[in-house]
């Protein structure tokens, strides 16, 4: 296993890397677009405007894969689910469930912490109208895979369908798991087998790895009521309970 020294500078050149990264001229160009007319309620901030890296710490147990930055929330703060309503119901259900510092945000000097956690993204730019291409989460691929690399998580819980199908499309490739994609579902718990990773030289730090599913924050979701406080806390305190018993 490397070292703890070792670990961060490979996280922080990974987050670079996402930083850096100009492979979507769609993406790139409507981030930067967002960022230059801005919304009102934020005319006098500077916005991110460009691939969202990873929040957290290598060698978190708890992995949160999400979709994509929103255009005036991640894309606007540069840390992920921080400036919008979705990132406000995460993060308060986070504090709750003792994975995160803080119940609130406000931006990225903020003090909040992730607590043996990490949030990454399919797509780690922001796309037009939320709904990133089949080509740009291929993009982004080699992104989630040195992301779980680095945490090798014991628990991966997914926001929405999306996030839980490219989950498992990542671990099919990896031999992982075999057969059809397991059926989506808000709680819905599946069991990774022979978790080794790329290092493939290297013992897995975790012989399995749970893949929990959960309806995204949305406010599509969440004003709806298709998800509400409770169930996003039921979801989160089974992942902690996985994690605390693997």
């Amino acid at each position: 296993m490397p070292s703890v020294k070792n670990a961060k500078l490979a996280w922080d050149e990974l987050n670079q890397a996402i930083e850096g990264c100009r492979r979507c001229p769609r993406l790139v160009k409507h981030c930067q677009t967002v960022a230059a007319v801005k919304r009102a309620a934020y005319v006098e901030e500077a916005y991110w405007g460009k691939p969202v890296p990873n929040f957290g710490s290598a060698g978190a147990k708890v992995l949160i894969v999400g979709l994509a930055p929103g255009a005036h929330g991640a894309n606007r703060t540069g840390r992920m689910f921080t400036g919008d309503r979705s990132g406000e119901w995460l993060f308060r259900a986070l504090h709750r469930a003792g994975l995160a510092k803080l119940p609130s945000y406000q931006n990225t000097g903020d003090g909040q912490q992730l607590i043996d956690c990490a949030i990454t993204a399919v797509c780690h730019c922001a796309p037009p109208a939320n709904k990133p291409r089949p080509e740009e989460i291929t993009n982004c691929q080699a992104f989630l895979e040195r992301t779980w690399s680095l945490t090798r998580p014991q628990v991966v819980l997914t926001l929405g369908q999306i996030a839980w199908s490219q989950t498992f499309q990542f671990a099919k490739r990896n031999q992982w798991w075999q057969g059809p994609i397991p059926r989506f579902g808000h709680g819905a718990a599946v069991r990774l087998r022979n978790n080794q990773l790329a290092e493939k030289q290297q013992p897995a730090k975790h012989a399995t790895t749970w893949v929990v599913g959960s309806f995204h924050p949305s406010q599509q979701n969440t004003f709806t009521g298709r998800l509400t406080e409770k169930m996003l806390d039921s979801v989160l305190a089974e992942v902690c309970k996985l994690k605390k018993n693997q």
